[in-house]
């Protein structure tokens, strides 16, 4: 079942600049994660007081989830959870077919020195997922698509792409905390890189759609179709 009432850790009082992003990054998890249920009504006064800052950032942040889709202004009833299985279920397709773009120009223009930062990933994710670490496996995880990213030099897909990015660090933990999950994760990232290096496109855009389609999947089971049981 989705929480009757989201719990929000509060932000840190040091990080006064930029504070609107902070609380929009806090919320656009928060939702993501599945904290509120599709529908849910969203408390403003609540939410700062469980962040710990003042209604303004969060009234800011909430009109960047609105732009974003995530969330709508529903006329007496105030701010409404928009994000639900069909609107992520879009999000994954959308960049399914961004990210396998960015593979395709990335085994496009990769250049010599890039290519064995790549390798060097693929080995130490291929240790962090024999030793089990969910942990390692996260950070390698956010590490291979940002190294993919870098060397496409796409940075109009780039903003478009994280305009689709589902996943928080929380989800991919969990996700990787299945040993099934993580031995699949380790063949696809390894297809992907090898493609990758290669320069070899049209497998490196394949591998890539793949994955993010069969990793999305997963995260569709872990956010919405557990919380039904």
């Amino acid at each position: 079942m989705f929480p009757a009432e989201a719990t929000l850790a509060p932000l840190d009082a040091m990080a006064v600049a930029g504070l609107r992003e902070h609380v929009h990054r806090a919320l656009r998890q928060a939702l993501l994660s599945g904290s509120f249920a599709p529908g849910a009504r969203l408390n403003e006064r609540a939410i700062a007081e469980q962040l710990g800052v003042s209604t303004t950032p969060v009234k800011e942040a909430l009109r960047l989830l609105e732009a974003d889709g995530l969330v709508r202004t529903k006329p007496r009833s105030g701010v409404i959870v928009n994000f639900d299985f069909a609107w992520a279920e879009e999000m994954i397709l959308a960049r399914a077919a961004i990210e396998s773009t960015i593979a395709r120009l990335a085994a496009q223009r990769i250049a010599p020195e890039d290519k064995p930062v790549l390798a060097q990933i693929l080995t130490d994710m291929a240790q962090a997922t024999a030793e089990s670490s969910a942990d390692d496996l996260v950070r390698l995880n956010e590490a291979f698509h940002g190294h993919i990213r870098s060397v496409a030099r796409a940075n109009y897909l780039r903003l478009l792409n994280d305009r689709q990015d589902v996943y928080d660090s929380g989800a991919r933990r969990v996700i990787h905390s299945d040993p099934a999950e993580r031995q699949r994760g380790l063949e696809e990232h390894t297809a992907i890189g090898r493609a990758v290096i290669a320069q070899d496109a049209d497998s490196a855009e394949a591998a890539m759609k793949a994955h993010v389609l069969r990793a999305g999947e997963s995260y569709l089971d872990l956010v919405f179709r557990k919380n039904k049981d």
